[in-house]
C-alpha cells in the first residue's frame, strides 16, 4: 500500500504553528481585551502573555512527546502511547468529526466576511455564505492535488500576514511615543464598561484564550515532516514563542494609533487608518483575508487527514478505504473527502446557530469555541499517564512539565466554561430562563462521540 512521504521541512512546519494560530483573532481580540480591562494597557499586556505562556507550556509538553512518540497523527500518538488505543481512537474521532471540521468551517466564514467588507456585503448575505463554501473548496483542492503547494501557501501566507503586524508593531509604536499617545495610553483608563481589576485581567485572558487557538494543528503532519522528532519539537515551541511576540508587540503598536476609547469603540481599523492614511483600512482588510485564508488551510490540512490517522489504525468506518494514499498526489484523498463534508456541515451550522436569529433552538451554540472545552479536557488523562508511564526522564519532564501542562488545560477548560455558559453576564441575559450553550454542545458531543463508538473495533475488510 502506498504511504506518506517525508516532504515537509522544519520552516513549513514552524509556519504551520504561525500560520495556523495568527489568523483573523489577533486583529480584533485587541479591542476586546481593551474593553475588558477598560483601557489598561498593561493588564493587557498581562493578559496575552499569560494566555501565550499557557500555549508554550502546552507546546514544549508536547515536543517532549513528540521526541518519544511517532507514528501517523502526531497528537493522536501520543493518546494511544499513554493512554492506549481505546483513548487514541475517541481522540481521533472528535478531532475529525468536529474539532478541525468546526474551526476550518468558521474560517471559512470569516475569511469571506472580511473579503466581503471590500464591497459592502453583509456579514449574514448570501453572497458571504457562498463565497465562504467556495473558500473551503479551494482550499480542500489545494490540499488534496498538491500537498506540496499547500505547504508553500502555507509558508507564503504566514510571511504576508506578519507583514501588517510587523509594520504596526514598529511603525505604530514610533508614531505612539512621538505625538504621545502611547504614554497617554499606557497612564489613563478608561470609562469602558469592564473592570480594572481582577476581574477585568481575567475576562482579558478569556478574551485572547480564542486567538491562540490551532497549534495542534502541526502534529497532523507528523508522518510527512522531515526528521519529525527532532523538527516538531522545534516547531512547536518556536512557532508559539513566535505567536507571543507578535500579539504582545502588535497590541502594543496599535494602541499608539489612537486613543484606548477610540480603539475600544471602532477597533484597530482606525489605527491603521491613522498610521498608514486612509488605505490602511483597506490594505487591513487584504492583509486579513490572507491571514484568514493561511489558517483556514493550515487547518484543512488537519481535517483533511483525520480519517487517515483512524483507518491507519485499522479502526473507523471503512478503514480499507479511508486509509489508502493516492500514488500521484502521495496525499489521503478518501479521507480529505470525509473531511470537506463534514467542514461543509460545520460550515452550514455555524451560519444557521450564530449569524440567523437560530435555526437550532437550545443547540444554538458557538462552534468557532466551545470544541475547546473537549480537546482540553481530552489532554489532561494524557499528562496524567505520561507521568505514571515514563519513568526514566528526570522530574523536569516527567512530572514539572506535565504538572504545568495539566494546570494550563484546566484553565483552558474553565475559560471556555466561563464564557459560554456559567458566567454571570450570559447568565444576567438569560433574563430567568435555562440558557447554558455548554450543556446542550456536550450533548451533541456525547451523540457524535457514541456514534464513533459505533464503528471502533471494525477491521478492514480482507
Amino acid at each position: 500500500m502506498e504511504k506518506l512521504t517525508r516532504k515537509y521541512g522544519l520552516l513549513t512546519a514552524i509556519c504551520m504553528v504561525v500560520g495556523t494560530v495568527i489568523g483573523s483573532g489577533v486583529f480584533f481580540k485587541a479591542q476586546n481585551v481593551l474593553a475588558a480591562t477598560n483601557g489598561n494597557m498593561p493588564m493587557g499586556i498581562a493578559a496575552w502573555v499569560i494566555t501565550g505562556a499557557i500555549m508554550i507550556i502546552c507546546s514544549a509538553q508536547f515536543a517532549v512527546m513528540a521526541t518519544k512518540y511517532e507514528k501517523v497523527n502526531g497528537v493522536v500518538d501520543y493518546a494511544e502511547a499513554t493512554c492506549g488505543k481505546s483513548y487514541a481512537y475517541y481522540l481521533a474521532w472528535f478531532m475529525v468529526n468536529v474539532y478541525y471540521p468546526s474551526m476550518t468551517g468558521v474560517l471559512a466564514w470569516v475569511s469571506a466576511r472580511y473579503f466581503g467588507v471590500m464591497f459592502g456585503w453583509s456579514l449574514v448575505s448570501a453572497e458571504v455564505l457562498a463565497l465562504a463554501g467556495f473558500f473551503l473548496i479551494a482550499s480542500y483542492t489545494m490540499n488534496a492535488l498538491s500537498p506540496k503547494l499547500a505547504g508553500k501557501f502555507q509558508v507564503s501566507a504566514t510571511v504576508i500576514k506578519l507583514i501588517p503586524i510587523c509594520l504596526m508593531a514598529v511603525v505604530g509604536t514610533v508614531v505612539g511615543i512621538s505625538n504621545g499617545t502611547l504614554p497617554q495610553n499606557f497612564a489613563g483608563v478608561t470609562e469602558a464598561v469592564g473592570g480594572s481589576g481582577s476581574g477585568g485581567l481575567f475576562a482579558a485572558v478569556v478574551a485572547t484564550v480564542f486567538a491562540y487557538e490551532g497549534w495542534i494543528v502541526t502534529t497532523s503532519i507528523n508522518a510527512e515532516l522531515k526528521n519529525p522528532k527532532k523538527n516538531l519539537p522545534i516547531a512547536l515551541v518556536a512557532g508559539a514563542a513566535i505567536v507571543v511576540a507578535a500579539y504582545v508587540l502588535y497590541y502594543i503598536g496599535v494602541a499608539g494609533g489612537a486613543s484606548t476609547q477610540v480603539l475600544i469603540d471602532e477597533g484597530a481599523t482606525t489605527a491603521f487608518s491613522n498610521v498608514f492614511g486612509n488605505i490602511g483600512g483597506i490594505f487591513l482588510n487584504i492583509c486579513i483575508v490572507i491571514s484568514c485564508l493561511g489558517t483556514l488551510n493550515g487547518l484543512m490540512v488537519g481535517a483533511s487527514r483525520g480519517m487517515y490517522a483512524i483507518a491507519a489504525r485499522n479502526e473507523g468506518p471503512k478503514p480499507e478505504m479511508f486509509s489508502q494514499v493516492d500514488k500521484t498526489t502521495n496525499m489521503t484523498t478518501n479521507s480529505a473527502i470525509w473531511g470537506l463534508f463534514v467542514c461543509g456541515f460545520w460550515l452550514l451550522y455555524f451560519y444557521g446557530a450564530n449569524l440567523t436569529e437560530g435555526w437550532f433552538g437550545l443547540f444554538n451554540f458557538d462552534s468557532s469555541e466551545l470544541p475547546i472545552v473537549t480537546v482540553y479536557a481530552m489532554y489532561i488523562p494524557m499528562m496524567i499517564m505520561w507521568m505514571k508511564k515514563e519513568k526514566d526522564l528526570g522530574v523536569m519532564k516527567r512530572f514539572v512539565l506535565p504538572l504545568l501542562a495539566i494546570i494550563a488545560c484546566g484553565f483552558m477548560v474553565f475559560a471556555a466554561c466561563y464564557a459560554h455558559g456559567y458566567s454571570p453576564y450570559i447568565a444576567a441575559q438569560a433574563e430567568g430562563t435555562f440558557k447554558c450553550p455548554v450543556i446542550f454542545y456536550l450533548i451533541v458531543f456525547a451523540v457524535i462521540m457514541i456514534a464513533g463508538a459505533f464503528f471502533k473495533g471494525k477491521k478492514a475488510k480482507k
